[in-house]
């Protein structure tokens, strides 16, 4: 098993921390690593867990004396702490309850202020997540697509609270409604209480003795529907729209969750992007560029007239204002499209090209013109034959 690290570092502070100092770093790598920033990514999920934990031992007097005096060893052979495989014994009510509300905008329902939180309060449902595929040309002006997903709908039969008609959930007996149970455990540092979800109502605080047969106890029914997303324009690879209200049921009367639809942008064979600049490449004959003239150039707006000046050289750059990517939030302000001007060489030439070709190199100067060879190659015989 490897060995925990110090619980400062972890918070990257100093030991003489203040209580704010604490909690003001905790805040920032909670929401950087919290498993909803960072679905699947199983390294974020365990940073999550570690800075939950030095948090929560630093931020209790009594726990972080315990940690200054003997470390990790405070914690350990079932001394209440950290269990590793979860949140534990740890009440997340309270001043816990008050961070995840402020950092998460109430994902975990908040918490009450120096009290335990009641688990089977009012919370927000799940997120859920989706994919759509878009073209470079329907990032760039925006689009709507059409998704299925299958979506938890209150149960018509027994109207969401999942018991059988005629019959009502009665309040759980171990818990007494509460949705949460009290452990109190013994250890080397004296009495411990663990706050815990409550094994038999699962933190509703009821119990259903008599299930509903339509949606089997849950109070929903999954039905498979289809959602219009609306794609704004400039939107990027990889960013995600959110439709409020189409996730997971709340529990308790909560609202629902979210709908979070991520974007895959589709590669362009021309086109390439930066934020919303877009590169690309023309390529340009060796006379255009030499004498000028006027050229097509593709753009996400179609065909765009640009006059190429005289004596052009490869790789120029040419700037095309506005033609670029509108701003997601301003979808009347554009970047940019900026085009290198590449020229090509032919690589076959016929008789009557060639020919021109050598004449024009004659008249640059590049090679002597074939009278003038032809006296020079004269007069060098008649020097030696004299």
């Amino acid at each position: 098993m490897a060995e925990k690290r110090d619980y400062y570092e972890v918070l990257g502070i100093d030991r003489n921390a203040s209580a704010s100092e604490i909690k003001k770093a905790y805040r920032k790598l909670a929401k950087k690593y919290h498993p909803d920033t960072n679905p699947g990514d199983k390294e974020a999920e365990a940073k999550f867990k570690e800075v939950t934990e030095a948090y929560e031992i630093l931020s209790d007097s009594e726990k972080k004396a315990q940690y200054d005096q003997y470390g990790h060893a405070a914690f350990e052979q079932g001394a209440g702490g950290f269990n590793g495989g979860g949140f534990g014994g740890f009440d997340f009510g309270g001043d816990m309850g008050d961070i995840f509300g402020d950092i998460f905008g109430g994902m975990f329902g908040g918490g009450s202020r120096g009290g335990a939180r009641q688990a089977n309060r009012p919370t927000q449902g799940s997120h859920i997540r989706a994919r759509i595929h878009v073209t470079f040309e329907e990032a760039v002006f925006g689009t709507s697509k059409k998704i299925e997903i299958t979506l938890k709908d209150e149960c018509t039969t027994c109207h969401g609270t999942g018991a059988k008609p005629g019959t009502s959930p009665e309040t759980c007996p171990k818990c007494q409604g509460r949705g949460q149970v009290v452990f109190t455990q013994q250890s080397m540092f004296g009495t411990v209480q663990n706050v815990q979800t409550c094994p038999d109502c699962h933190g509703t605080g009821k119990i259903i003795r008599d299930k509903c047969p339509d949606c089997h106890g849950t109070g929903y029914v999954s039905n498979r529907k289809t959602i219009e997303v609306t794609v704004p324009a400039g939107i990027d690879n990889g960013q995600s729209i959110r439709i409020r209200g189409k996730g997971e049921p709340g529990t308790n009367g909560g609202p629902r969750g979210d709908l979070l639809v991520e974007v895959i942008v589709e590669r362009h064979p021309k086109f390439q992007r930066q934020d919303t600049t877009i590169y690309s490449t023309e390529p340009i004959s060796f006379t255009q560029a030499a004498l000028g003239g006027k050229i097509q150039i593709p753009t996400v707006d179609g065909p765009y007239e640009y006059t190429i000046k005289p004596g052009t050289q490869t790789d120029t750059r040419i700037r095309l204002k506005g033609k670029g990517v509108p701003m997601v939030r301003n979808k009347n302000v554009r970047g940019d499209h900026y085009v290198t001007l590449v020229v090509q060489v032919p690589e076959h030439l016929n008789g009557e090209q060639r020919a021109a070709l050598q004449k024009f190199q004659e008249a640059m100067g590049e090679v002597p013109k074939k009278e003038e060879a032809h006296k020079e190659h004269k007069g060098f015989f008649g020097k030696h034959k004299k």
